[in-house]
């Protein structure tokens, strides 16, 4: 089983997001490393998942008002959990803030680390629906079920995007939303539920047009892309998306509570000020700051949620109540239910990698092994004057280590030498992949350590991704800063193909390919 809960991936990846966070009081600056291992009395150093950044005018507030300041180091809920898990967090962090401490509790050498939970305001999954489908669809928003969805995309009438289950609180929570309304079950979910759902779940997943690793970067996908119907996410997202129905199936859905907790590591002085910290935040004037700026729902009774939000009351849908179930569903929709992958890693093995930052690309690919899906296609394209070669392998479920094998086989056989051409290199890919499967996620990777000096231009490039089919310029490129790249260079390459650039010269270049995974 190759679902991403085993150790040693999510320990760099964990060590990339740790060296690159930011925090609401710098607005994207490293936390300065003497403060990331000391407590300040009045500023609390807090673990939080990432889509918790729209909380900063919350938390401004709260300190004017308290005087206690956050510096909220953010990642995604699963990769907090890891953290918790295998790297404890004594003196470096004072609380936790997680979307949902439901998977955290499955785990317990995570869940010893939380001795206190604050519930401080929550919101649903939900599905947004373009208006137009919606009225295609003949749908009333208050009767539409799990099944509803699944046969609209069965018959072909719905496609959606929704995060990565494995890296992201919201995605999982779909996913247990989705499985739970599928399989009729009456409790939590069973081995037996989730296998009596597969078939379903199948046809359901087949509407996946886009995947990530985040929130924000899915909602610049949807946008961008044009073509896909509808966004499974939390109900705070989507209402903020104009032109969307945001639907809450009737049949139940699963609820993030957001609890502020603090740590068993921690002074009693630390859990004080935790304890304030809660307490402010739970105060009538701060829960309808909350609710009026991120559109999420108020936990004090005498504050009503944000106009918009439907008041409707809906079944909560339980969490699993095993490690095993969770991990089994993770693992089923990783290498069996959703659409697989298809990747070109375009890799800079120019003279200037030669010794350590070849070394460094060598292991970070083979550590990523570990991390590929079954029926995942990877093509590595090694580039330095010229692409060098093009060697593609897949992950077959009936023999994964063969294409395994042949991908570490051939990272250990990369060698440095030539110039960079980086934007023909980025062509060759475009042209491998020419007329993409639609029924895959189809991305380019691009590493390199500096910038163009060989081959076609920037310009020349942009022209020729002018001139690409529609669904070829859907295919982004997600370039890794390192070594003396051109930071301006790659965030065009971005820009221009509807990617993300991911920073390792900050944290880690395993860390960065890592990250990546959320969008493959």
């Amino acid at each position: 089983m190759r679902v991403r809960t085993t150790v040693g991936i999510a320990l760099t990846a964990v060590a990339a997001l740790l060296a690159t966070a930011c925090t609401a009081a710098d607005q994207g600056s490293s936390p300065d490393p003497a403060e990331a291992t000391k407590y300040i009395p009045g500023t609390l150093r807090v673990l939080a998942s990432s889509e918790l950044a729209d909380m900063k005018p919350v938390l401004e507030q709260v300190e004017k008002d308290t005087g206690i300041k956050v510096r909220p180091t953010y990642m995604g809920t699963l990769d907090a959990v890891d953290l918790l898990t295998e790297w404890r967090t004594k003196g470096s962090y004072d609380a936790v803030w997680l979307s949902s401490n439901d998977y955290l509790r499955l785990r317990p050498d995570a869940a010893k680390e939380v001795v206190s939970e604050t519930p401080v305001m929550s919101s649903p999954v939900a599905i947004g629906v373009r208006n137009e489908t919606v009225r295609k669809l003949g749908w009333k928003p208050e009767t539409v079920t799990w099944s509803d969805i699944e046969r609209a995309v069965a018959d072909g009438k719905l496609t959606y995007g929704m995060t990565d289950p494995s890296r992201s609180n919201s995605g999982f929570s779909t996913l247990v939303s989705v499985a739970s309304g599928l399989s009729q079950a009456q409790s939590a979910l069973t081995d037996a539920d989730v296998a009596r759902a597969t078939p379903r779940l199948k046809e359901f997943f087949a509407g996946q047009k886009l995947t990530s690793g985040s929130s924000g970067w899915l909602a610049a996908a949807y946008d961008r892309r044009g073509d896909v119907d509808a966004l499974l996410n939390y109900e705070s997202v989507l209402k903020g998306k104009k032109g969307l129905t945001v639907i809450r199936p009737r049949d139940g859905v699963v609820t993030a509570d957001y609890p502020l907790s603090s740590l068993a590591s921690t002074s009693k002085e630390v859990r004080d000020d935790v304890r304030r910290l809660g307490e402010a935040l739970r105060t009538p004037d701060i829960q309808r700051l909350i609710t009026e700026k991120t559109l999420r729902r108020p936990v004090v009774a005498s504050v009503p949620p944000a106009a918009g939000l439907d008041t409707t009351r809906r079944r909560e849908l339980p969490f699993p109540g095993t490690r095993s179930v969770a991990d089994g569903l993770l693992d089923a929709y990783e290498n069996e239910l959703r659409r697989p992958s298809r990747t070109v890693y375009v890799l800079d093995t120019s003279g200037s990698m030669e010794g350590d930052r070849l070394a460094r690309l060598k292991s970070s690919l083979t550590e990523l092994t570990g991390d590929f899906r079954d029926r995942e296609e990877v093509t590595l394209m090694p580039f330095g004057s010229t692409v060098k070669s093009v060697r593609t392998h897949v992950v077959q479920p009936d023999d994964p280590r063969t294409g395994l094998d042949g991908i570490r086989a051939d990272t250990e056989e990369l060698s440095a030498s030539g110039d960079t051409a980086i934007y023909t290199s980025l062509q060759k890919a475009y042209e491998h992949l020419g007329g993409a499967d639609r029924d895959t996620f189809t991305s380019i990777v691009l590493m390199t350590d500096g910038e163009n000096t060989e081959g076609a231009s920037p310009a020349d490039f942009d022209a020729f991704y002018g001139r690409l089919p529609a669904a070829e310029q859907r295919i982004p490129v997600f370039p890794i800063l390192f070594g003396d790249s051109d930071k301006g260079e790659l965030e065009h390459i971005a820009d221009l193909t509807g990617g993300r650039l991911f920073d390792a010269r900050q944290g880690s270049l395993d860390g960065a390919f890592e990250e990546i995974r959320g969008y493959q």
